[in-house]
């Protein structure tokens, strides 16, 4: 049996090496570019589980402004308001309420893409209207 040899055609021939080192270099660039958007996508959606914490606390806020006088006391454990977390729960390392301002205050764990970001929600009555001041750490690092 005779082996055929392979025929080329003319004008057809692979990548050049200079072609897919522009290729990977590329893939590189790309590579660079995503890493970090990903890992702050990340780090966000796992600040949410913190933010979402918020809630329960919001609404107990809002009832207790809303149902007595401007300015009352709704401070953790009274007035319908949850009690403050000092240990950890999932993601959320710390949550408190301030006993003058009525803000809430969470803090973040330190680990699992997270480094203690702070969420800070101040209300402020207003018409009848309660509307929630966003501060803390997290609004600089873009996470709330």
């Amino acid at each position: 049996m005779m082996m055929k040899q392979m025929q080329t055609r003319p004008g057809q021939s692979g990548f050049t090496l200079i072609e897919l080192l522009i290729v990977v270099a590329i893939i590189g660039i790309l590579a660079a570019i995503a890493v970090p958007q990903y890992q702050s996508y990340t780090a966000r959606a796992k600040f949410t589980e913190v933010v979402n914490a918020a809630a329960p606390f919001k609404l107990a806020i809002s009832a207790c402004l809303q149902g007595n006088a401007v300015g009352a006391t709704c401070k953790d454990g009274v007035n319908g308001v949850p009690a403050e977390i000092a240990s950890a729960i999932g993601r959320v390392a710390t949550i408190t309420v301030d006993d003058t301002s009525n803000a809430i205050t969470l803090t973040a764990i330190s680990t699992g893409g997270l480094s203690g970001q702070t969420l800070i929600l101040t209300p402020t009555v207003a018409n009848n209207a309660i509307t929630w001041a966003t501060t803390g750490t997290c609004v600089a690092a873009g996470m709330c």
